[in-house]
């Protein structure tokens, strides 16, 4: 940086040391070191005195919060001074008095991360086959290249989804912000998610695309907080041009990951920055996630992905059956399409199991080996009701809420539907007990006991309650 201060240098420098104080003294001191600290004098010119920090994203954040300030502070010290610009200096040429040189992000997370952290950052590293890194280095997920948007198999159950992640990935501005996508375990939240980050970096590589899972971006968060570089943190997620984060229920519960990511998730929308989100429930269900995050998660698109219908889980084991080159008689594929309904990873793995039979055994593919090989599988999905299917039934039965079925409310209104979504859960599923409780928002296996025993005596006493959940059980069965 040029360098204009004549006999005035000594002077201005004193007078630096001054506004910096009271800069100190007038925000505080944790507020000083996270923002104002890393500011370095510059040059003075015609009246203009220009300040250099090492980031964009900072130079908008004390401009907008401090600038003002900053401009009195100067004008007090030194009439001659018309204007202070603050500006981004990102060479590490500019190095504070008596500091040491300070060394490049990308390399301080490096350094940070090994030896302790290296068993977590090698199991996120990405694949050779995924985009450019961007400067992302390790805390960007790998892409499955598996995993898009000409492999994806369009229904009725993810149309809404599919066309919303093609939009959002072939759009040159942000078509909605954010984009959530939720739906059961399964259905193809993670694909299409890979899917748009794929299509991105594709077509245009220079765009900064980050897409990671919740649990990643609550551990970067909790990093940046043990090793002190929150400001690279907060530098490193508000930059990008696309955010992603996967499972973001995940973080719920979790406070302080949850303050961080509202921050950045209005960072991002301020300037008009794609993000992404995906999750197992609504917005709106999502227990132990704050109001206002419900509200900015829910302020774009929700889309929803529902359980496949038999038509679209045909066409899956059809593309998938083409894909690894199997010939699968059309009445295997049929019997499975009509027998498997949980997910589309189980159907998947039912054709990989019964590849492998007649690959490795050398016998013909029939429907009788199919039986044969699938017996396990295909017996637990003769009577397959989810945990989540039953509470979902039963909120809708007793006219609550989904996300009661977890919460800690003990009004009789509440308690006894998720007591009979308890009970109902221990007749129609092979789940144990602490299983069961987990599910009803981390309670214990004692609760699910007290909740069973009370709902039988409540069957033998009350016809029309037992009527009730008679009902259930036979819409659950069907």
């Amino acid at each position: 940086m040029s360098e204009q201060w004549g006999q005035n240098d000594g002077t201005l420098t004193e007078q630096w040391t001054r506004v910096r104080a009271k800069l100190r003294t007038d925000v505080g001191e944790a507020a000083f070191n996270s923002w104002l600290k890393p500011l370095i004098l510059g040059d003075f010119n015609a009246g203009r005195l220009r300040v250099a920090v090492p980031t964009r994203f900072m130079r908008d954040w004390i401009d907008q919060n401090y600038g003002t300030r900053l401009t009195e502070l100067w004008a007090a010290e030194n009439d001659t001074v018309q204007s202070v610009e603050i500006i981004v200096e990102p060479s590490q040429t500019i190095i504070q008095a008596g500091a040491p040189p300070r060394q490049p992000l990308a390399q301080r997370i490096e350094s940070e991360a090994a030896p302790r952290d290296s068993e977590v950052a090698a199991g996120a590293g990405v694949t050779a086959g995924s985009p450019p890194e961007n400067g992302f280095g390790d805390i960007r997920a790998a892409l499955d290249e598996r995993f898009k948007f000409g492999n994806f198999v369009v229904g009725r159950s993810n149309e809404l989804a599919h066309a919303a992640a093609r939009r959002v990935g072939e759009a040159k501005s942000v078509p909605f912000n954010p984009l959530f996508l939720y739906g059961g375990v399964g259905l193809g939240k993670t694909h299409l998610m890979h899917a748009i980050a794929w299509h991105l970096t594709e077509r245009e590589p220079q765009r900064r695309v980050l897409y990671m899972s919740a649990e990643k971006f609550m551990y970067q968060f909790i990093r940046a907080l043990r090793y002190r570089t929150i400001m690279d943190f907060k530098e490193q997620f508000r930059s990008v041009d696309v955010l992603m984060i996967d499972d973001i229920q995940f973080i719920a519960g979790k406070d302080s990951t949850q303050e961080e990511f509202f921050h950045t998730f209005n960072a991002l929308v301020d300037q008009n920055r794609q993000i992404i989100v995906s999750a197992d429930k609504s917005p709106s269900d999502l227990d132990g996630m704050e109001e206002r995050l419900k509200s900015r998660l829910g302020c774009g698109l929700v889309a929803d992905i529902h359980p496949t219908d038999y038509e679209l889980r045909l066409g899956i084991l059809q593309a998938k059956a083409e894909h690894i080159g199997a010939e699968i008689p059309d009445k295997v594929l049929e019997f499975l399409a009509h027998k498997i309904t949980s997910n589309v990873r189980e159907l998947e793995g039912a054709l990989n199991r019964i590849v492998a039979h007649t690959t490795l055994v050398g016998r013909p593919v029939t429907l009788e080996t199919t039986q044969d090989v699938l017996h396990d599988l295909l017996r637990a999905n003769d009577r397959r009701v989810t945990i989540e299917e039953i509470q979902k039934r039963v909120a809708e039965h007793f006219n609550i809420r989904l996300a009661d079925m977890h919460s800690a409310r003990r009004a009789r209104a509440v308690a006894r539907p998720r007591q009979v979504a308890m009970y109902l859960a221990k007749q129609l599923t092979s789940r144990s007990l602490p299983e069961i409780g987990r599910k009803f928002g981390g309670r214990d296996h004692t609760t699910v006991m007290h909740a069973v025993r009370k709902v039988e005596e409540l069957r033998a006493g009350d016809a029309g309650f037992n009527e009730d959940v008679e009902l259930l059980r036979r819409m659950l069965e069907i």
